[in-house]
């Protein structure tokens, strides 16, 4: 799978990523780190990336535009501080998501449970 890391979290999380055999590319390799969220959102459905983030505005901008892609994996809650952590959680549990994000989701990825929800979100989060 295709990923584009926000800023949010460490290159460490793309870079385990392309070791685990994926194209994974973190925003400071675009030289993106100061950009802004819909900057990265484009980006990333133009690349037809997945957007891996902490940064909660992204589900926002999924609702409020009401897209099909990118999909967007945004980690949350009690999910390990360290980056490496971060990476071996998240390839832990990409395979059991890997369909829904192929389709356009967004996954929200918690150390008790993951959601799902497809695209285009047209209600409201919550």
């Amino acid at each position: 799978m295709n990923f584009l890391v926000d800023n949010a979290l460490s290159p460490v999380v793309a870079e385990s990523l392309r070791q685990a055999g994926h194209d994974a590319v973190h925003v400071r390799d675009y030289g993106m780190q100061a950009a802004e969220d819909i900057e990265i959102f484009q980006r990333a459905a133009t690349e037809h990336r997945i957007v891996v983030t902490a940064d909660t505005d992204f589900g926002t901008l999924l609702a409020l535009h009401e897209e099909k892609e990118p999909s967007v994996v945004l980690l949350r809650g009690a999910v390990p501080r360290e980056p490496r952590r971060q990476a071996q959680f998240l390839l832990a549990n990409l395979a059991s998501v890997e369909d829904a994000l192929k389709e356009g989701a967004l996954v929200v990825m918690d150390p008790r449970r993951i959601r799902v929800r497809t695209l285009p979100i047209q209600e409201p989060l919550k």
